[in-house]
């Protein structure tokens, strides 16, 4: 029995999810509630990096289906006002079990949907440029589950942060604040995108950490089958499955399409975003770096491979300073694609040769995973989505395969 005095300005919703959390810890832990070393830790479960801007949908609620990867006693959401230009009011937010049985549904679990509180409070707004992180949320969420995040906006607070390429289907109510509803009656619009939900953490009694892989539209899932979390990241998460739950870490997808290392394009560059997508997220330990190959096939085409190489040290310098390894996945082949030229072969190449030199803390070799032996400027044809750059399902899942689980277990 846990018994906690409610000092003078704590909300009483405050103190219950503490409570909450020290009851979950001494249950889990004989005796943790006098030895805080064994207390829970959050993990990052999900992540969409905020990819542009979308038109507000002032009275809408919008549903949000996200896929996490681990489980926990708790949740916490990340919300985003980041590519905003005024301040984000969002008066509720909610999050739920989606119905296990009808992936394609709005509808939640009966008994699993929350109220998620900031500060206490059950509204919050977002300055244009920022983030905010909603109070722990006593749910206990299995791993692998789909979730359902739902925000409502009351009225037009400027262009919406949000998530470009999500395949997935998403949920829109038009008819005001419905994000308490259990049934998904009233989301009769549905949308492929995320709008302003950027992450979901988990309280778990390990402390395995998360993995970011943070790349392009190769990363963000482009060419893989829509509702079926068939991106490499996902498919990355699939495999660590076999690892113990203690070791299992959490999986962030931090790919957007359409981005480049060098030069803003679809969001910030890879290097003007690395820290908010990367580095500050909860828990990670390890960053897989797929990017480059939009800086050689796109406009203007980038051309110094030292260039390459001093953004890829700032990368790596930036991940030390916080205690976290970085991984180098060599550039996958993409000729027969409209942007292929026999230079900028020659220039993937030579960029792969340096990513393989010892610039990283490891290599996940993609180029030799899934190059065509017979023609190695292509990627081969059972793993082509058919525009000869991004990959299908089995591509996906080759590149998964390429890296070792039992390293990112730790």
């Amino acid at each position: 029995m846990i018994n906690l005095t409610r000092p003078s300005g704590i909300p009483r919703r405050c103190l219950a999810v503490l409570a909450l959390t020290l009851a979950t810890t001494a249950g889990t832990f004989p005796g943790a509630s006098a030895r805080l070393e064994t207390a829970p830790h959050w993990t990052g479960s999900w992540e969409a990096a905020p990819s542009g801007t979308a038109p507000a949908l002032p009275g809408t609620s919008i549903r949000n289906v996200v896929h996490i990867s681990v489980g926990g006693s708790a949740a916490r959401l990340h919300v985003s006002n980041r590519l905003g230009t005024a301040p984000l009011r969002l008066d509720a937010v909610t999050v739920a079990l989606q119905r296990p049985d009808a992936p394609e549904s709005p509808a939640a679990v009966p008994g699993s949907l929350r109220t998620a509180t900031f500060s206490g409070a059950t509204s919050v707004t977002v300055p244009a440029g920022q983030d905010r992180v909603s109070d722990p949320v006593p749910l206990s969420v299995p791993a692998d589950a789909n979730l359902l995040v739902t925000v409502h906006s009351p009225a037009d607070c400027g262009p919406a942060t949000y998530h470009r390429t999500a395949l997935q289907t998403n949920f829109l109510a038009r008819n005001g604040d419905r994000t308490a509803d259990t049934s998904g009656a009233a989301y009769t619009t549905t949308v492929s995108h995320w709008y302003y939900v950027t992450g979901v953490d988990v309280l778990r009694p390990a402390a395995a950490g998360s993995v970011v892989a943070f790349g392009d539209s190769l990363t963000d899932g482009t060419g893989s089958s829509p509702g079926t979390n068939h991106r490499w990241p996902d498919r990355l998460s699939e495999r660590l499955r076999a690892l113990p739950a203690s070791r299992r870490p959490g999986i962030l997808n931090a790919g957007i399409s359409g981005n480049r290392l060098l030069l803003d394009g679809v969001g910030p560059s890879a290097l003007a975003r690395l820290d908010a997508d990367a580095l500050s997220r909860t828990g990670v330990r390890t960053v897989i770096v797929l990017e480059g190959v939009n800086d050689i096939e796109g406009t203007p085409p980038q051309t110094d491979p030292a260039a390459f190489v001093r953004a890829y040290r700032r990368i790596v310098a930036g991940a030390h300073i916080h205690g976290i390894r970085v991984i180098g996945a060599t550039l996958t082949p993409f000729g027969g694609h409209r942007g292929w030229t026999p230079a900028r072969e020659g220039l993937r190449h030579e960029v792969n040769g340096l990513i393989r030199s010892g610039l990283f803390d490891g290599v996940a070799d993609f180029d030799a995973a899934v190059r065509d032996p017979a023609r190695p400027d292509r990627m081969r044809p059972a793993y082509d989505q058919g525009d000869h750059l991004h990959f299908n399902d089995a591509g996906m899942k080759a590149l998964a395969d390429t890296i070792d689980p039992v390293a990112l277990g730790g």
